[in-house]
């Protein structure tokens, strides 16, 4: 069935696959923005650079897009979905930068591994990045203890970078008053939101072109109705779209209508969550201690 719906439309991959793909990343002005924000990260050794979206928002995507053209002087360890108590996180740690410890290693000892790790790097001139996906897993406790790894910066040498990415609640466990300390440590932070029905059209267009279609495979009123349906969240753009190809294939229409879209609503193929929350809009350079220091002055 697969093979007939690649034929059918002519493409030469799956136009739609939910699976994070640096290849087919649409450069939405959002999207734009937020990998500038991580790029800026990078280049001025911020030692903390936070990114936040709602799932399927594209944020694992840019990871990988930045990961692509990371410079040799960077050694860098991504972890994703880590969880666990005081002691958990620099076990995670150290499996991402490959880091063995004897058997019975206590705290201490994984520390001492890790600074010492993170010090023989930086003699031989490259700096440490920790990237964490899906950071808001992390919960408060654990980004106390990635606060305190960062004093291992000395100085003005920056020797140790960390990149959080997470869902829109990531930025209110960083905001939370016993957080203080960690949020004068972020430099930047960008919220990376939903489509607009216009930026959700030219997504559409640009992974069918990408797969070697015309872009024209659905009219402007099913595109529409993909963004009504999926709240412009990219991931449930790729799921709607991908179910109404296979829907047209069996129909033989080598253009999808809207009609197809309500066919696959009929028919319980597509599951809402509920909307996301509204996030105020924000600079792309955020010192998030400086908006703290203002709230208690007027108080």
């Amino acid at each position: 069935m697969s093979q007939f719906y690649l034929d059918h439309y002519g493409f030469s991959v799956r136009p739609f696959s939910i699976l994070p793909d640096p290849e087919m990343l649409f450069w939405s002005d959002r999207h734009r923005k937020a990998f500038a924000v991580l790029e800026y990260g990078l280049m001025t050794r911020a030692p903390l650079t936070v990114v936040t979206g709602e799932v399927g928002a594209g944020k694992t995507t840019l990871i990988q897009a930045l990961l692509r053209q990371i410079d040799s002087d960077m050694k860098v360890g991504l972890i994703s979905n880590a969880r666990g108590d005081r002691g958990d996180l620099l076990r995670w740690i150290l499996n991402a930068f490959d880091i063995g410890v004897a058997p019975g290693s206590d705290y201490v000892d994984m520390f001492q591994s890790f600074q010492d790790f993170v010090l023989s790097q930086y003699a031989a001139g490259r700096l440490v990045v920790l990237i964490f996906d899906e950071a808001q897993n992390l919960g408060a406790d654990t980004l106390e203890e990635l606060r305190m790894l960062t004093n291992i910066n000395s100085g003005t040498d920056e020797l140790l970078q960390l990149i959080l990415l997470g869902q829109p609640e990531l930025r209110a466990i960083i905001t939370r008053p016993e957080l203080r300390q960690f949020a004068q440590r972020v430099s930047a932070t960008f919220h990376l939101g939903s489509f607009d029905a216009e930026t959700s059209a030219g997504y559409i267009r640009h992974r069918l072109q990408k797969a070697g279609g015309s872009g024209n495979e659905f009219d402007g009123a099913a595109m529409a109705r993909i963004h009504a349906e999926s709240r412009g969240v990219p991931r449930m753009i790729n799921t709607i779209a991908d179910l109404a190809l296979v829907y047209g294939a069996a129909a033989d229409r080598h253009v999808v209508g809207a009609d197809i879209i309500d066919e696959l609503i009929r028919d319980g193929l597509i599951l809402n969550a509920a909307p996301e929350p509204t996030l105020p809009e924000r600079p792309t350079r955020l010192v998030l201690a400086h908006e703290q220091e203002v709230k208690r002055d007027a108080t």
